[in-house]
Parts: structure tokens; sequence; C-alpha cells
């Protein structure tokens, strides 16, 4: 995850890049498992494509680091 999030996105090869449109999740999911889903369907989930333009993304959640935030989902979900 930190090497997803550390790539600048200059050095992002477009074509490499999923389309949020194509990304699909089942809304029948709780949200832990919507989120595991997003993860293993892109390559890099700070980074994706809308309208054929790259956005790349930051999390804040209340002082809680993204990617420590998304790995005690993973563990509590495989407990």
């Amino acid at each position: 995850m930190k090497r997803c999030k550390n790539i600048p996105i200059e050095d992002i090869d477009p074509d490499d890049v999923d389309d949020i449109e194509n990304i699909k999740i089942s809304r029948k999911k709780c949200k832990e498992e919507k989120i595991l889903d997003f993860i293993i369907e892109t390559k890099n989930p700070y980074i994706f494509k809308v309208n054929g333009r790259l956005v790349k993304i930051e999390f804040s959640n209340n002082g809680i680091k993204a990617e420590d935030a998304i790995m005690n989902i993973i563990k509590d979900l495989y407990r």
C-alpha cells in the first residue's frame, strides 16, 4: 500500500491505470468487504482514471493513515 501511495503521478502510464467506471463492487457487501474488493480490483487504489484523466487521491481518517486503516480492515476480515 505504501508503494502504491508514494508513486508520483508523473511516473504513471495512463494505459496501466483502471478507469473508475470499469471497477465493479457489489453493493450487497459490507463496507469492509467493499474496500477489500476495491483494493483487489485495482492495480493501485490511490490512482485511477475518470473520463480519461488520471486522478490521485489521498485519505484521512481522524489522523489514522489510510494504509493502516485498510490493513486493519483486512486483518479483521481474515481473523
